[in-house]
């Protein structure tokens, strides 16, 4: 089993087992479907299920006959302002091995954006259409593993409550498990002033692209590229916009403040993982999850599992695509420590 060095050992430390991990499908494009909500609203989600194509990348005769991958079904929620796509590297690690299907939360991407739904039920009821409709969620025994990343995090806790012993697990990739105005000191206001781009990042696409891509051309390609022009919008002047427009993102940082892991992590029945970036300067994020792990020991829930990632910044589905598949393939057996 290789193993990903997390530092100083502590009793709740996951080890991830690379080795089960496959190398990414390059050749596989998922479907975009939508499902409708009882408002009208569109709520849009890739679905990367196994085609034909895929088979013949995996060296497999057209003829192959395609069979749903075992274990439990994903669903995969990004985070603010981003779209589907941001998983796009787990995915292509991820989808031999599991029915994977990633959502564009309301407002993002190609999910219709209206001026209301921002708040905790909806968008759980968001994500409870997307497993049902994509087929993921649906018969008495159905389980699904959820992760989220950053805000994504939160919303997939709130989901993962909501469906009791129907969800096989849960992944927090870059958060939730943080009280936002706890750790950052800010209102919702001040959150979202704090989310501007410097002019120089927005003056034109290249410029954006450019930017994203240093944050670590090692791991820059098409796929990245792809996610980085799914999050904006060029306008006429050759500037570029956050594609998520200003009443979403402030009302999902609403959202997000809104979230309390004090009350939602001890609540949910499914076993955790946690994947822990180095974007900690101040430790606040660290000190919040020991906090949490105390209060689930008081509660005799058990331990969240943690993986360590001390050189990686925010967003480990780039840095770390094949830890984060790790994690998710951890989760959703009812016997964990059998596999």
């Amino acid at each position: 089993m290789q193993q990903v060095p997390a530092g100083s050992e502590r009793p709740a430390d996951l080890t991830l087992d690379l080795s089960a991990v496959p190398p990414p499908d390059r050749e596989a494009e998922p479907q975009g479907f939508v499902v409708e909500m009882s408002a009208g609203e569109r709520i849009h989600f890739l679905d990367w299920r196994a085609t034909t194509a895929s088979t013949e990348s995996a060296g497999l005769p057209e003829s192959a006959e395609l069979r749903e991958p075992d274990g439990p079904r994903v669903l995969l929620l990004h985070g603010l302002a981003q779209t589907a796509w941001a998983w796009t590297p787990v995915v292509r690690r991820l989808r031999r091995l599991r029915r994977v299907v990633a959502m564009d939360m309301r407002g993002h991407g190609l999910s219709d954006a209206p001026t209301h739904g921002y708040d905790r039920e909806q968008l759980v009821e968001d994500a409870l259409a997307v497993a049902e409709g994509s087929g993921s969620l649906g018969g008495p025994d159905d389980r699904i593993v959820i992760a989220g990343h950053g805000s994504g995090a939160m919303f997939a806790a709130w989901t993962a409550a909501a469906l009791g012993e129907h969800c096989a697990g849960l992944v927090l990739v870059d958060g939730g498990w943080e009280d936002l105005a706890e750790i950052t000191e800010m209102d919702p206001d001040e959150f979202v002033r704090s989310l501007d781009e410097p002019p120089e990042v927005l003056a034109s696409m290249a410029a954006y692209l450019a930017d994203r891509a240093g944050y670590d051309p090692a791991t820059w390609d098409e796929d990245q590229e792809r996610a980085a022009r799914a999050a904006v919008v060029e306008v006429p002047a050759g500037k570029v916009v956050l594609a998520t427009r200003p009443h979403v993102v402030a009302a999902s940082v609403e959202a997000m403040f809104s979230y309390s892991p004090r009350d939602v992590l001890p609540a949910i029945a499914c076993p955790i993982v946690a994947m822990r970036a180095a974007d900690d300067e101040f430790g606040t994020h660290g000190a919040a999850l020991e906090q949490i792990q105390d209060l689930l020991a008081t509660t005799h829930r058990p331990p969240i599992r943690v993986a360590h990632f001390p050189t990686a910044g925010h967003n480990l589905m780039r840095y770390r695509p094949a830890e984060v598949t790790a994690a998710i393939l951890s989760t959703g057996f009812r016997n964990p420590a059998a596999h």
